[in-house]
């Protein structure tokens, strides 16, 4: 790990979640960003919802659709996230959290990992 700066890991994770995305929900964010915070990676998704999604986001049933499907989706590919996180980071995930916001097209996924990833580096 010590060959590997905070920035890289930063970078390396952005790269993995915007292939993940790609890959698996069908489509990129147009910006992610990632930042390590002690024992938690905090990644930060914009532009997230499809043009259909953005659509179906101007009601409140629509809205809630959306966060139940993402929020599905992504329990389903849990296992995955994590060990691409595992990978980068050599550390253990403990939890992740997730939401999307279907006003801003923005999510977050935070990350806790069984040690401080910034003493480690």
């Amino acid at each position: 790990m010590k060959d590997k700066t905070k920035g890289q890991i930063e970078a390396f994770i952005c790269e993995a979640i915007i292939k993940f995305e790609k890959e698996y929900m069908g489509r990129g964010p147009t910006e992610t960003k990632a930042y390590v915070i002690k024992d938690m990676i905090f990644v930060r998704l914009k532009g997230v919802l499809t043009p259909a999604e953005e659509q179906l986001s101007k009601s409140a049933e629509g809205a809630d659709l959306i966060k139940k499907t993402r929020v599905r989706l992504l329990e389903g590919a849990r296992i995955l996230l994590e060990n691409i996180v595992a990978d980068i980071t050599e550390c253990q995930v403990k939890s992740l959290h997730t939401d999307i916001s279907t006003k801003t097209g923005e999510r977050v996924i935070i990350f806790t990992l069984d040690q401080n990833l910034e003493e480690k580096i």
